[in-house]
C-alpha cells in the first residue's frame, strides 16, 4: 500500500481510499481492504496531523490476511507521523 498526504486547513485528518479492481478482483476483497484500512485510520487518527490522506492499494494486498494488512498500515502511519514531526521542526 502507498500513502499520499497533503496538509489541510481543518483541525483533523481525512482519509480517502483508492482500491481498484486491479488490486482486488472481487467487491468483497476490495471492501475488506477498505474496512481494515478505515479501522486502522480510526485507531491512529488522533496521533495524525491535519492531513488529507489517500491510501492507494497495490497488487497483492488482497492476498494478505487481516493481521498482516493491519501491521503494514501501522508501519505506514508511524512513518507518516515521523515524517510530519521531522518537517515541522525545520
Amino acid at each position: 500500500m502507498t500513502l499520499l498526504a497533503v496538509p489541510n486547513q481543518l483541525q483533523y485528518p481525512r482519509l480517502g481510499l483508492a482500491i481498484s479492481r486491479k488490486v482486488a478482483r472481487t467487491a468483497v476483497a476490495r471492501n475488506r481492504i477498505k474496512r481494515v484500512t478505515r479501522e486502522s485510520f480510526r485507531h491512529w487518527q488522533t496521533r495524525l496531523d491535519p492531513l488529507d490522506i489517500v491510501v492507494l492499494g497495490r497488487i497483492g494486498v488482497s492476498a494478505q490476511p487481516g493481521k498482516a494488512l493491519d501491521k503494514a498500515l501501522e508501519k505506514l502511519w508511524i512513518k507518516l507521523i515521523e515524517k510530519c514531526a521531522g518537517s515541522s521542526s525545520n
